[in-house]
C-alpha cells in the first residue's frame, strides 16, 4: 500500500493506493473508497538492431554482477535504480550462487540480478512492477 498527501486548491487530500488488479486500482481518498479504472499501458516491443560485426571483432558477452559474496544472512542489493520486471524466486526456495533471482529494468535494459551465494530465500522484499533505488535489498538469502 502506498500513501500520498496532496494539496489541491488549498484542500488537503490523503490518498492510499491499496492494490492494483489488471487495470483497476483500489484507492482510498480521505477515508472514501474508490475503484479507479486506469488506461492500459501500451505493450513495449523491443526490436533488435542489426549491426554488422567485423570478422576480427570478439563476440559481445552479457555481464551480470552478483552482489558481493558473504556468509550468513545477506541481502542481494539492486546495483542501480530501476523497475522490477520479474521475481524468479519465492520464500523457501533453495538457490545456487549465480542463479538469476530478479530481473531489473534500468535505463531501458533488462538486467539479471543473481544470487551471491548458495542458500535459502528467507525474504522477498520486492514485487513485479516495484521501483527500486540503488542499494535496495531485493531478497534475503540465508
Amino acid at each position: 500500500m502506498k500513501e500520498y498527501k496532496y494539496k489541491i486548491n488549498g484542500n488537503q487530500y490523503n490518498v492510499s493506493v491499496k492494490d492494483i488488479e489488471e487495470n483497476i486500482a483500489h484507492v482510498e481518498v480521505n477515508g472514501t473508497h474508490y475503484q479507479v479504472e486506469m488506461e492500459k499501458a501500451p505493450k513495449v516491443i523491443i526490436k533488435p538492431v542489426a549491426r554488422p560485426l567485423a570478422p576480427t571483432a570478439p563476440t559481445p558477452v552479457a555481464v551480470t554482477k552478483p552482489a558481493a559474496k558473504s556468509t550468513g544472512k545477506s541481502g542481494v542489493k539492486s546495483p542501480l535504480p530501476g523497475v522490477i520486471l520479474d521475481v524468479k524466486v519465492k520464500v523457501g526456495d533453495a538457490v545456487k550462487r549465480g542463479q538469476v533471482i530478479v530481473i531489473l529494468e534500468a535505463m531501458k535494459m533488462e538486467n539479471n540480478i543473481n544470487a551471491d551465494k548458495d542458500g535459502t530465500i528467507t525474504a522477498v522484499n520486492v514485487g513485479k512492477g516495484d521501483s527500486v533505488l540503488e542499494g535496495t535489498d531485493l531478497v534475503i538469502i540465508e
